[in-house]
């Protein structure tokens, strides 16, 4: 598997959540599984079997957290010198040319994007648009509509 591009604090929620499935999560439902034992029959104990459930949930999120962390590419945006270009990590305004509509987003890794909060995905139309222009040009992206361009107001470095 390739090396997949992740921020710092992209790389920190994934760990804080794996300790949380790790330390918190876990034995929580390994102790409910013990409790839901206690009862008896386990053909008709719907608690252990949702807890059995449960515990499979989070085994699978746990393998998959790691196998993320262990492909990741941890990219610290700050430790790069500033440009001007668009770069992974980069926080990039741009305003439509056709609306003047203004946003701001950040480009992170896969999964850590969320466009409520302005995260961007690296693979994304746009973000791909967007890499290696600088402050001032326009950048043509594909959308279903028919292309519609984007100027880059400004390339925060933060």
């Amino acid at each position: 598997m390739s090396r997949v591009p992740m921020t710092v604090s992209g790389e920190l929620a994934l760990r804080k959540e794996l300790d949380q499935l790790k330390t918190s999560d876990r034995p929580r439902i390994i102790q409910a599984i013990a409790d839901a034992r206690e009862h008896g029959d386990l053909k008709e104990n719907a608690e252990y079997h949702a807890a059995r459930e449960e515990q499979g949930f989070v085994e699978g999120r746990i393998q998959e957290l790691e196998s993320k962390l262990s492909n990741a590419q941890v990219i610290d945006v700050l430790a790069i010198p500033h440009t001007g270009k668009v770069i992974f990590g980069t926080t990039v305004v741009i305003v439509n040319c056709d609306t003047d509509e203004t946003v701001k987003y950040q480009i992170v890794g896969d999964d850590e994007a969320n466009i409520k909060i302005g995260k961007l995905s690296v693979n994304s139309p746009i973000a791909r648009g967007l890499i290696g222009k600088s402050e001032g040009d326009i950048a043509g992206i594909q959308t279903p509509g028919g292309i519609v361009e984007y100027e880059i107001e400004e390339v925060l470095h933060v």
